[in-house]
């Protein structure tokens, strides 16, 4: 498809009736990365800047995938999901740039539209990378506001607009969503490469055996779902600031830190976690080498301006599913 990204015009009127008539857009930059959402800096005359998201089909490159209907991280994208979830991060006291204005009337543009604090450009992850001394302050404050949030419970698994709506759906464990998406990506992911389509069924067995260890419990947290030290800006005060916030949802704990296990990788234990049920974490973490090796090479099949770095996530991922059962890595 061809995408048409905003300009500068596109915003005056946002821009006039939410910051001021007096203020001016100087300039607009769609930043780099975002795959489901359009994200703009918009800086103004008085050389102040505010993040613009929009959710919007041409700003969404995700193709359309098979799904498992009660999965609470299928779609997580919409100004809905980030104006629920923005409320409950701050109610439970997790950082996060401040909400200015959320439209899903189209009151300005064809689009939702959220505008935000921007809180600026450094990411924890690069923070990491270059300045490891640097980054421990917020690294430790991350942690604190990762116990608060793991530590905010709730009897239903589920998105929270979806909870708050009352459609919360609790017939059976939330492993069995989490065995049921991984073979739907295992699935998946064999019709696109034939090393899986060999492997199919000893991957499929693994899966299998990796639930049958865990044993039932029904308890959740409130996660982010996806939180690696890139969805993490710090402020040039020096404090943390979760963003990419519409896939928070209430579920297992486990499912998080395989996922902040996988990205933090060393740094990890500065974030102090909380106790965890080491089989369901296990499940888990194979369980998401299979969703990062799907994902990227469904979007890879599209116009994604990283296509190469998708086809790299998956290839490493790859790697790692045919290890855990022996299998080999020839083409």
């Amino acid at each position: 498809m061809t995408r048409t990204f905003l300009r500068p015009e596109d915003v005056r009127e946002v821009v006039a009736e939410q910051l001021g008539t007096d203020r001016r857009v100087t300039g607009l930059d769609r930043l780099a990365g975002g795959s489901k959402k359009g994200v703009y800096r918009l800086t103004l005359d008085d050389r102040t800047t505010v993040m613009l998201y929009v959710w919007a089909p041409g700003e969404n490159y995700w193709p359309p995938s098979p799904t498992v209907p009660d999965d609470p991280f299928t779609d997580a994208s919409g100004a809905e999901l980030f104006g629920i979830n923005h409320a409950a991060l701050t109610a439970a006291g997790v950082p996060t740039p401040r909400l200015l204005m959320l439209d899903r009337d189209g009151r300005y543009l064809p689009a939702d539209l959220a505008l935000v604090e921007d809180a600026g450009t450094l990411k924890l992850e690069t923070l990491m990378e270059r300045d490891p001394a640097a980054a421990a302050a917020p690294l430790s404050a991350l942690g604190d506001a990762l116990r608060r949030m793991h530590t905010t419970l709730g009897p239903h698994y589920g998105k929270l607009a979806t909870l708050a709506h009352g459609e919360a759906s609790q017939s059976r464990p939330a492993e069995d969503v989490i065995v049921d998406r991984a073979l739907g990506h295992l699935g998946l992911a064999s019709a696109r490469d034939a090393r899986l389509a060999d492997a199919h069924e000893p991957i499929a067995d693994h899966v299998r055996r990796l639930r049958g260890a865990v044993t039932p419990r029904r308890a959740y947290a409130l996660v982010h779902g996806e939180l690696g030290p890139d969805h993490v800006l710090v402020t040039s005060s020096g404090e943390p600031a979760v963003i990419d916030i519409e896939g928070r949802a209430y579920f297992d704990v486990e499912w998080e830190h395989a996922f902040l296990q996988l990205r933090f990788d060393d740094d990890y234990p500065a974030l102090r976690p909380v106790d965890l049920d080491p089989h369901r974490l296990e499940l888990y973490r194979f369980a998401q080498v299979l969703s990062l090796i799907e994902g990227p090479l469904r979007i890879a099949d599209t116009d994604f301006p990283e296509r190469q770095w998708m086809l790299d996530l998956a290839e490493w991922n790859i790697a790692k599913a045919l290890a855990a059962v022996g299998a080999g890595h020839d083409r």
